[in-house]
């Protein structure tokens, strides 16, 4: 059993999986000094720069500040990344993190947002044979919650990976870093240099489309379903032709029959290496029922179009046996 680290998850005693949803009304404005937060340690380095675990003065509540580095800083914010991040206020959902604040200084932006202690990156580091049963189709459907939700208000991720969901001793599991992608763009490198994760990047992004819709975000879903499954990455890239071929390899190379569009996108190219279709999905991910490995079929089709929706996802098969708990719990 995988229960490592500081995570003690409840998943057996059904009673109190996911708690129902109970807006807090956080008053949310943009300007607000950094005096009220006192930062307590640094919690990591992320794609956009600094994360600390802080308490807010006011509330006594323990949060985290993610301080914005842009790489013009001379330039100062841009108009467009507070739009955009602003937006996020509106974003109230139990499978969200919640953005409380917003501080714009000159030259710099602080997120102030809820304290979660732990993230999936984390807990499958510890997790090397896969999450248990119920506590992987609970993390699925919450996610698909999550997006579903996100995608319901047209807004789309564009970075999922396990880094960017975080949970909680109770079993909750909560998006983190929605809209960033959009505000800020996704930069080649991170904050410290660590090069950005291809691993959960869709074969039409990997072929160069700028045409995001939310299709992105069920591919790097389907990526991370096959994660908390194996307990390792699907598909681990090490540059944008290497993990191309890597997921020709484990799904076969698509045909212009099976994914018409491919033609007109920009790294398409007609001589890439022709590798056959698997029959099923079983050999990728063993530990899958069949109606798992159905949903995972649905989630990583070449075709963006053909790919299952977030909302049809949470009424697949699969979560039939889910707890009533969870299948309620997000609101």
């Amino acid at each position: 059993a995988c229960f490592g680290l500081r995570l003690r998850l409840r998943l057996a005693a059904t009673t109190r999986l996911v708690s129902g949803y109970e807006p807090v009304e956080v008053s949310v404005s943009v300007g607000w000094s950094m005096e009220r937060y006192q930062k307590l340690e640094k919690v990591g380095e992320g794609t956009y720069g600094v994360v600390y675990k802080a308490k807010d003065r006011v509330t006594g509540e323990i949060i985290a500040l993610k301080k914005i580095r842009l790489e013009a800083e001379d330039e100062g914010i841009p108009s467009t990344a507070i739009r955009e991040i602003s937006l996020l206020k509106e974003l109230q959902h139990s499978n969200i993190v919640r953005l409380y604040n917003i501080v714009h200084t000159e030259r710099k932006l602080t997120l102030v947002f809820e304290y979660l202690d732990q993230d999936l990156k984390k807990y499958l580091d510890v997790c090397e044979k896969g999450l248990e049963k119920p506590i992987l189709k609970s993390f699925l459907y919450q996610l698909l919650r999550g997006i579903a939700y996100c995608h319901q208000h047209r807004v789309l991720h564009r970075d999922l990976k396990p880094q960017n969901l975080l949970i909680n001793r109770e079993g909750e599991l909560k998006l983190a870093d929605f809209g960033l992608a959009r505000a800020f763009g996704i930069p080649v490198r991170s904050y410290t240099h660590e090069v950005v994760t291809l691993w959960y990047r869709s074969p039409d992004v990997l072929m160069g489309s700028r045409k995001y819709s939310t299709p992105v975000d069920i591919w790097s879903i389907g990526c991370i379903f096959a994660e908390m499954a194996n307990g390792g990455p699907l598909f681990a890239g090490t540059s944008e032709s290497d993990q191309l071929d890597r997921i020709f390899r484990l799904l076969g190379t698509p045909t212009l029959d099976i994914f018409p569009g491919m033609l007109d996108l920009p790294e398409y190219k007609p001589d890439f290496a022709v590798y056959p279709a698997p029959e099923n999905l079983g050999h990728l991910v063993p530990s899958l029922d069949p109606a798992g490995l159905d949903l995972l079929e649905q989630m990583l089709r070449y075709d963006p179009a053909k790919r299952i929706t977030a909302a049809d996802a949470m009424k697949h098969a699969y979560f039939n046996d889910l707890s009533s708990a969870i299948a309620d719990g997000g609101k």
